[in-house]
């Protein structure tokens, strides 16, 4: 007999609101161990407030979230705590502080979760910008980064607790379109070398193509569709297929062939 796969986050009939205004109702999403999630969605529709959410940074109006089978409540609650400490987030704007090095904002929360000594510390701390392709920093401040650099800085700085949960809020946003394929393949790479699972809210189809397993689309307040990528991908009407079709007429990255070479280089 097979066992049961375990979800690794589970949101059951959430719902969310900003004072008066509903932004979503009745979602319920289950994600298992290594797959890919993308959540997606027009501008506006909830995609950043549902990964919140999810981390425990926006309480819900009605519904549940769980990661690792924990119900996430106040962050004050201490079975909440450890279960938030499994979870890495790369906000969409890296969030780095810019008065510290990059050194002193991946090693922060090593500072404050562990009693880990400060040499080995630093060890760590460039153990994970080696995995995100980023070595040699320690001693820059944030401002002296490229904006592709301070992604992978804000990404090494998720992973440096060795999360088997990553959150992502639009990853892309903001970069080339070399630096940003380069991320997808990073994202990659990283779920297949530390066999992680990936939540990504991103609108970017290219993104979506490369590296979705599967999508929670979110439309007028509701769950549209949940499921593999390549079954939305085969619809040819409704509000989804409309949300392929005019990311792809506006220009977004879909088509462009972006030589491997040229991607690596921005790793």
């Amino acid at each position: 007999m097979v066992s049961p796969v375990i979800p690794v986050a589970q949101v059951e009939n959430l719902s969310m609101r900003y004072d008066i205004v509903q932004v979503f109702s009745g979602i319920s999403i289950s994600i298992v161990p290594l797959e890919i999630r993308v959540i997606l969605g027009a501008s506006g529709c909830g995609k950043t407030t549902l990964l919140k959410a999810m981390v425990g940074l926006l309480k819900p109006a009605a519904g549940s979230v769980r990661l690792f089978g924990v119900e996430i409540h106040d962050q004050d609650d201490p079975a909440t705590v450890e279960a938030l400490k499994k979870a890495g987030v790369l906000f969409q704007n890296g969030a780095l502080l810019g008065s510290l090095t990059i050194e002193e904002n991946i090693g922060l929360p090593l500072q404050m979760h562990t009693g880990l000594p400060p040499r080995l510390i630093r060890e760590i701390v460039s153990y994970k910008l080696a995995q995100v392709k980023l070595t040699g920093v320690e001693g820059l401040f944030p401002s002296e980064l490229s904006g592709g650099m301070r992604k992978r800085a804000a990404l090494a700085r998720a992973l440096v607790l060795d999360p088997p949960l990553l959150f992502c809020d639009e990853p892309s946003a903001g970069l080339d379109p070399a630096t940003a394929a380069g991320l997808d393949r990073l994202l990659l790479r990283l779920r297949e070398t530390l066999g992680i699972t990936i939540v990504v809210v991103t609108h970017e189809l290219h993104s979506i193509e490369s590296i979705a397993d599967n999508i929670s689309f979110l439309y007028n307040g509701s769950l549209l569709f949940d499921g593999p990528f390549a079954e939305a991908r085969k619809l040819t009407d409704g509000p989804m297929h409309a949300f392929f079709a005019r990311q792809e007429n506006e220009g977004t990255r879909t088509g462009e062939t972006i030589p491997d070479f040229f991607v690596e280089k921005h790793l």
